[in-house]
């Protein structure tokens, strides 16, 4: 999309986007530790997550719930601040090891909110928790990702594909 259209999609109030894109598209490989298989497009399933994911869809907590622990997304430009602020010259995409990388958007201001992306609707209900393999990626890269910088975690409410490319846009507070 071309930077006319973007600006299409910006609140004139705020002068930041209401809606970004899908940028690249990742699941976990059947054995931990290895990286990330990229995609094209995923299926989402209410309450269950990502199809392509066998590692974690359809999980369910101790408690016999289906886990919340069903898509993780995060900004390719704060990953570019990190990689910048680590003076690496990138860090690929599917390597901070989340499912969805967008641009044009600020996720972390939307936790607590619905967030219709692509043909799936998701709830953002809180900051991912940045494990010990982002150091393995650049030492004091899990440290740059707290305090509002790595990116959310989201169920899915409202099944639905995902293409790259695809808009990310708010629909307001969740229900639950």
């Amino acid at each position: 999309m071309n930077a006319a259209n973007r600006a299409k999609t910006s609140s004139p109030l705020l002068n930041q986007p209401t809606c970004g894109w899908i940028a690249a598209l990742h699941v976990h490989p059947a054995k931990a530790g290895e990286a990330l298989l990229q995609f094209q497009e995923l299926n989402l399933v209410a309450r269950k997550g990502i199809v392509e994911d066998s590692r974690y869809f359809g999980r369910r907590n101790r408690f016999g719930q289906p886990s919340r622990r069903q898509v993780s997304l995060i900004e390719q430009e704060q990953i570019g601040e990190h990689a910048d602020a680590l003076g690496v010259e990138k860090i690929a995409p599917g390597r901070v090891r989340s499912n969805i990388e967008t641009t044009g958007i600020n996720l972390i201001a939307l936790v607590g909110q619905r967030v219709a992306v692509g043909e799936a609707i998701l709830h953002f209900y809180e900051p991912r928790t940045p494990c010990a393999k982002m150091d393995a990626i650049c030492q004091g890269l899990r440290t740059l990702m707290e305090d509002g910088k790595q990116g959310v975690m989201a169920t899915v409410v409202q099944s639905g594909r995902v293409r790259i490319g695809d808009k990310i846009c708010p629909l307001g507070l969740a229900a639950d």
